[in-house]
Order: structure tokens, then sequence, then C-alpha cells
């Protein structure tokens, strides 16, 4: 890919939303008692840098975010929520992103559906795709 500087303020961005949304994760994994995966060594995968999850057809999908039950650094807990933050310039560029990241989240879905933690006020497994735009006019 070509270096640009519009390209590297993208990149940039793109970091700053997933800082800014581990801030917002953390106090919500703290109040229910879940751990926050994210990307990091931790022993419970091997001291693999990134948050990598495998779902039923053995692909492999690395992930900005999972809520875990009953998780910790050393221990895989059960997935209740995969967060996945991303940015893009124009409306045809987020959609496509987002159906993307759907595209490898669902089957990870499909794969712990039977996920339900005591702790989870809903009672189930959550996919949260955080997507941003340029384009968007609330």
């Amino acid at each position: 890919m070509a270096d640009s500087p519009a390209h590297a303020f993208g990149q940039k961005l793109g970091e700053f939303l997933e800082i800014l949304a581990e801030y917002l994760l953390i106090p919500v994994a703290t109040k229910h008692g879940l751990y926050l995966d994210r990307k990091g060594p931790r022993p419970a995968r091997g001291n693999l840098k990134k948050a990598t999850w495998t779902d039923k057809y053995g692909s492999k999908h690395d992930l900005d975010y999972v809520l875990e039950g009953g998780g910790s650094v050393t221990k895989l807990g059960d997935p209740l929520t995969f967060v996945e933050v991303a940015w893009r310039k124009g409306t045809r560029h987020s959609k496509n992103k987002v159906q993307e990241i759907q595209g490898a989240i669902l089957p990870l879905v499909e794969t712990n559906s039977h996920t339900v933690h005591s702790t989870s006020s809903s009672k189930g497994l959550h996919c949260n795709i955080l997507s941003a735009s340029d384009a968007w006019n609330p």
C-alpha cells in the first residue's frame, strides 16, 4: 500500500479509536466481573500478542477485544462479547468494512452460541462492531 499522509492519519485515528474503546470497556468488564481480552501477551493464549479466537471451522480470527466470563490472564474464559473497532473514510468503505468484520465474527458467534455467564445481564453472547466514518450524519 502506498505511503501517504492521509493513510498515516487514518491509521493513527484507528489506533486512537481502539484506545478509546478499551478505555470504555475496562469499567464494563470490572463492573460485571469479566476479563477483557485484548492485544498483548497473555499466558492463556500461549503468550501470543494478538487476541486470536478460533471458530468451529478451524479459522483463526484476530480481534480487538473479547469480554470473557470466567477468564483471567492464565485461563481462557467463555467469550460473551466480541468487539471490533474500525474507521473508514466514506460510507461505501464503512459498509464494506462492517460486512467484512461481520463475516469474520459470525462464525465465532456460532461456535460460542452456547456461552451463557451468570454475570451477563442479557444472558447471551454478543457481537459488537464499532465503526466510524466521516460520512455519517447523525
